[in-house]
């Protein structure tokens, strides 16, 4: 059996389905389960062990009619027999059915279901991860949904390994902050990033009770800007540089606690069951993190990310 996963969003998104993902290869251990994600997401399976082959498509972008041809061509010509997906637009849904695939699967919408041999209802109030979940009921498979794993490959550990080494945290263990300056986020007018003089005064009072767990700050491609801010006000601060998902997972792995804002870090951190405190803005911690007293979420009182106190942040993190 061979199947098809639709999987619109970045890389947050993908983690977020892992589970899903999961579920199907077990109750379908013979059948090859292949993605299509957007460029920008692809790197997620680096880490994910239930997908064949990993499929990019832009599915935001303003594809032509040539566009949609040639990924209807994609599709057909890998002969899956059921296709499962996330998006909720009539087109994709007019996608699916173009491309003769016999099962279908998607969330149950005015204007999709339509195009859909097994529609699902789509229940938004609720971890998202489960809300993916509830897709495997089109494959009649109503198991509850397993909790985020990832498969981080060896030679990222060895990486990591090699890092905290570098770093001199090897034996001491370390306080993970990840910053969330994402440049999609701020472009879509998404208030993900927590003010510098903040984390400045989290870090210091870290420093100060624990002088002997050193701080560390993950510098991605769009964090340069951040961190070198952030160096510049705490000079004591470690900075980790992780070039793939593997390796910023198995980073996450050995810290003693992440903090972070919503972001797909945060994701990971879950999955590798790190203790973590996440910031969350616009966003609801109840549907982005699994009930667990590993993974805490403290939400803004007014929907701004800057408006959650250093002090309600460090309150969580020595249990005050």
């Amino acid at each position: 059996m061979r199947i098809l996963a639709l999987v619109p969003g970045g890389i947050g998104d993908q983690i977020l389905f892992f589970p899903t993902l999961d579920d199907l290869k077990q109750c379908y251990p013979d059948a090859q389960i292949d993605v299509m994600v957007e460029p920008r997401a692809k790197s997620a399976y680096r880490v994910c062990k239930s997908v064949k082959e990993v499929l990019t498509y832009n599915f935001k972008d303003r594809n032509a009619m040539a566009d949609w041809g040639n990924l209807l061509g994609v599709i057909r010509d890998r002969e899956y027999e059921a296709v499962i997906s996330l998006g909720q637009r009539w087109t994709v849904g007019l996608l699916l059915w173009l491309t003769g695939i016999p099962k279908r699967v998607g969330y149950a919408g005015s204007n999709n279901s339509l195009f859909l041999t097994n529609p699902v209802p789509l229940k938004t109030q609720q971890y998202a991860a489960s809300m993916y979940h509830d897709l495997l009921q089109g494959f009649n498979i109503k198991n509850p949904c397993p909790a985020i794993a990832i498969n981080v490959p060896k030679q990222d550990i060895q990486w990591a390994e090699a890092q905290q080494q570098q770093l001199g945290i090897k034996e001491s263990g370390y306080i993970l902050i990840h910053g969330g300056s994402s440049q999609l986020a701020v472009s879509k007018g998404i208030d993900k990033i927590y003010p510098i003089d903040n984390w400045k005064q989290i870090i210091e009072d870290c420093q100060k009770r624990q002088p002997n767990l050193p701080v560390v700050v993950v510098q991605g491609p769009e964090d340069a800007g951040f961190v070198a801010k952030l160096i510049k006000l705490c000079p004591q601060v470690k900075v980790t540089s992780p070039d793939d998902v593997g390796k910023l997972a198995a980073m996450i792995a050995a810290a003693n606690l992440m903090m972070c804002t919503d972001s797909a870090p945060m994701h990971l951190a879950v999955a590798v069951q790190t203790y973590t405190i996440a910031l969350f803005g616009p966003t609801d911690p109840a549907k982005l993190l699994p009930k667990s007293d590993r993974f805490l979420g403290i939400k803004s009182p007014t929907g701004k990310m800057s408006d959650i106190s250093p002090e309600d942040v460090l309150k969580k993190v020595w249990g005050g």
